[in-house]
């Protein structure tokens, strides 16, 4: 797969992180151009790329190797759970059916921060499972740490440690402890995240983890509903009559010779406001809206037509019946899994793809924002399959052997 997408890997389907970490290795600077600080995007993705272009350049190779060994590492973090809630058996079971999803396999190799946020989500899962069972100040504080930098790597995560600091601190006593860990998990999270909004104070002018509130209201205004209804995504949503330049148009300008200021809190206030008015003066094309993002987040096939291109039949054939069939089967075994996981991992996984799910309806949803969390649903699955094989088991008249006599 990384050979034959190899032509595509950094000219295609490329998330703007690239830009962000091409001027940082450049010029010291993150943001589209030198000298002009930016947080049009979160940065944890940005970090990761320039950490691989500093060393091998802007290379193809680099990254889907990097990228490969990420989703590898995702895997083992995966099998780790499996392992650490059931069995080795439950643990390879899950990390199989993660690593070999039709959308992971084509998207892993490309320059996508979704192959980072499974990762970290993978490991957030794994502390905030070990912070319920262990019950120590340390590891809720640690899983606090992984919480903030999942912020890092994807905005819409920001109020993911307020709903997870009463799970990690549900089994302590007494009840001022467990009220104590809250904090010091949300805590945790802030201080993982205040560098980055500090720096974005004084370099850009507003304590804010990103500026991109234009894709927000792209999301969330009455042009929507038809555009996604039509197989488009937010970016072909018309743009604001009359509006400034966002900073990546700004750039571009000012690249072709055209300096183009741009102020990116106030577009930020502007494109917020517009949000909040939207919604405010439109509920039921909000509710709408709603749905169609639920519906997007979780159909087994993409609707976004800019997903379903690619190098050649073989990438279109996996996206349209491959993918779409194993989600399907995914989705069946963890409807299985749900019933007979442990209790614990159950209340974590239902909060949070709770959580994804109530993000995509307030931004968008698409199949992009389901994969990382998609690992939830395998070790569902996983659950799922084991069960299964003891039923069959019993049925055919299997029981294990005794164990030996102690002498």
């Amino acid at each position: 797969m990384l050979h034959h997408e190899r032509g595509a890997i950094l000219t295609a389907f490329v998330d703007k992180s690239d830009r962000f970490a091409l001027t940082l290795v450049q010029s010291g600077t993150f943001g589209y151009l030198p000298g002009r600080p930016s947080a049009n995007t979160q940065p944890l993705y940005g970090w990761f790329l320039a950490g691989i272009y500093w060393p091998f350049g802007h290379s193809w190779l680099a990254v889907g190797l990097v990228q490969t060994a990420v989703a590898v590492l995702t895997a083992l973090v995966v099998l780790a759970i499996g392992t650490l809630l059931r069995s080795l058996a439950v643990g390879t079971a899950a990390a199989l059916i993660t690593t070999l999803h039709p959308y992971v396999v084509w998207h892993d190799v490309h320059a996508n921060r979704e192959v980072l946020d499974g990762l970290v989500l993978a490991v957030l899962v794994l502390f905030a499972l070990v912070a319920y069972a262990d019950g120590s100040f340390p590891s809720v504080a640690l899983a606090g740490v992984v919480a903030g930098i999942a912020i890092l790597g994807n905005a819409r995560l920001a109020l993911l440690p307020l709903v997870l600091a009463p799970y990690v601190a549900w089994r302590m006593r007494p009840p001022a402890r467990a009220v104590l860990a809250g904090l010091v998990f949300v805590l945790a999270a802030a201080l993982a995240v205040s560098p980055w909004v500090v720096r974005n104070r004084v370099q850009v002018g507003c304590y804010t983890i990103e500026t991109d509130t234009r894709a927000l209201w792209k999301a969330n205004n009455p042009n929507t509903y038809d555009v996604l209804a039509g197989g488009g995504w937010i970016d072909d949503v018309p743009n604001l009559p009359g509006g400034p330049p966002w900073p990546e148009l700004a750039a571009d300008l000012t690249r072709a010779g055209k300096p183009t200021p741009v102020d990116e809190c106030a577009q930020m206030r502007l494109y917020r406001h517009l949000v909040w008015q939207f919604w405010r003066e439109h509920p039921h094309e909000k509710l709408l809206l709603m749905g169609q993002a639920a519906r997007m987040l979780w159909t087994p096939k993409s609707t976004v037509r800019s997903d379903d291109e690619g190098n050649g039949s073989l990438a279109r054939f996996a996206r349209d019946t491959v993918e779409p069939a194993y989600v399907i089967v995914l989705y069946v075994l963890a409807l299985v899994g749900l019933f007979v996981a442990p209790r614990a991992y159950t209340a974590l996984a239902l909060l949070l793809l709770a959580y994804n799910t109530f993000a995509a309806m307030v931004f968008a949803g698409a199949v992009r924002y389901r994969a990382p969390w998609d690992f939830l649903l395998a070790l569902f699955a996983a659950f799922a399959l084991a069960w299964l094989w003891s039923a069959v088991r019993r049925r055919l008249g299997y029981s294990p052997a005794e164990p030996a006599p102690a002498r």
